[in-house]
């Protein structure tokens, strides 16, 4: 029996939210998973599928973090093997590449095809004195191909690599293709997708195992095409989809590939606060206290500290503006234990609008205006007639002439009225 295991889309230096820990958790998702689901069940090889790095241009730090990765293996003499993603791929001219360089070194093999200007062949066995090539046939019976990131032009790159591989040589039984590109109907606001009738070239040409990268979910179609989705969250919404690394057992009897999901994950909570047209700022912000402190003692006693998201919802019966988020977002931080709180304020203002009625004099209208704005505040609704009896009087004091310092004396009388009313 043959084992290996097929990972994508690890975006080695992550460094989205600013933050140092966030960066590090890709490199420890990798780590973890390739110790507990390839060295510990002692796979024979190790697919990488496209986007082993975030960028293309990487910092010592991540380069250090992919070799200490990549050496674990090597001492555990477990071959990898490697394309090129979007994130990371070299730009159209460019000969070389942090993936080329850890290929030169001897820390995976970088599998893609050449380039035809040149008069190659299009796929051409690895050669390891050049440390350049297609495709590997191993000892266990499992030929291994690469290719590059085509993009919009994947289709007819796929019709390409069809005719190529139908016409290698005789070789090991299974076949294995890596490819990162993704399929249509797996995630929404995706263009570009390939519809699967577009891979059927790659199955008549005798690809049992299509190693797919890209999307950042994991799905399979119609037992030969398998995509393992991202290992960590690159964002708070992809912490709802299955992802993960898929652990590929190749029998007699056919492939299974099942996906493993034990290994580090940072925990990501979305937690949402509805508010209400009655809610002061104060209540607003303890009731966002109450929800994500709650929610973060839930988590197991030895979990890491988690990602929160907070999605304020609902109404609120003040000026949207008097709710301070970027302090509030600090509070929850700290309070929590949180690595970072993402704050999402989509509470809309409570609005009233009286309707107009036909022959409705100027002062009505405008006595109609001034009754909707302190209708729709908390603090004010309950005294709102007064108030918008008083404003019409102030407005027409300042346009009479009247000095500051009189009009100052009329807002405190009018405020008198009745203090605004707290929770």
């Amino acid at each position: 029996m043959v084992k290996f295991l097929h990972i994508a889309d690890i975006h080695l230096g992550f460094d989205r939210y600013n933050s140092p820990e966030r960066t590090k958790d890709f490199f420890y998702a990798l780590q973890t998973t390739l110790d507990r689901h390839a060295i510990q069940r002692e796979v024979d090889f190790v697919l990488i599928a496209g986007d082993l790095f975030e960028h293309r241009n990487i910092k010592p730090a991540t380069l250090n973090q992919a070799q200490i990765c990549l050496q674990a293996l090597q001492q555990a003499n477990i071959p990898v093997f490697a394309i090129e993603g979007n994130h990371d791929n070299r730009p159209y001219g460019t000969t070389t590449s942090w993936l080329k360089y850890l290929s030169e070194w001897g820390l995976l093999m970088l599998l893609e095809p050449q380039d035809p200007k040149h008069g190659d062949e299009f796929l051409v066995p690895w050669n390891p004195q050049t440390r350049s090539g297609s495709y590997y046939d191993l000892d266990c019976g499992v030929r291994v191909i690469g290719s590059n990131w085509y993009g919009s032009t994947a289709p007819r790159a796929i019709e390409q690599l069809a005719v190529a591989i139908e016409a290698l040589p005789p070789g090991p039984d299974t076949t294995v293709l890596m490819f990162h590109h993704g399929l249509e109907g797996q995630i929404a606001r995706y263009e570009g997708a390939l519809r699967y009738t577009d891979l059927l070239p790659l199955k008549t040409a005798g690809v049992d195992y299509l190693a797919l990268g890209h999307i950042h979910r994991e799905y399979q179609a119609e037992g030969w095409v398998f995509n393992p989705g991202s290992l960590e969250a690159n964002n708070v919404e992809e912490s709802l989809h299955r992802r993960g690394a898929y652990l590929v057992e190749v029998t007699d009897a056919g492939l299974r590939a099942e996906l493993q999901t034990d290994y580090f994950q940072r925990p990501i909570l979305r937690l949402e606060v509805a508010a209400t047209g009655d809610d002061s700022v104060d209540k607003v912000r303890a009731h966002c206290h109450e929800v994500v402190e709650s929610a973060v003692k839930r988590l197991p006693a030895d979990s890491v500290s988690p990602i929160v998201e907070v999605r304020i919802t609902g109404q609120v019966g003040f000026d949207r503006l008097d709710l301070d988020t970027r302090s509030l977002q600090e509070e929850l931080c700290l309070g929590s234990g949180a690595l970072f709180v993402l704050l999402k304020y989509d509470a809309e203002a409570v609005a009233y609008q009286s309707p107009i009625m036909e022959g409705q004099n100027r002062l009505a209208i405008e006595q109609g205006i001034f009754m909707d704005m302190l209708v729709a505040h908390r603090d004010y609704k309950r005294q709102a007639e007064a108030l918008a009896l008083g404003l019409t009087d102030l407005k027409d004091r300042q346009l009479g002439g009247a000095d500051e310092v009189s009009l100052y004396q009329f807002v405190g009388t009018l405020l008198s009225l009745d203090s605004p009313q707290g929770d």
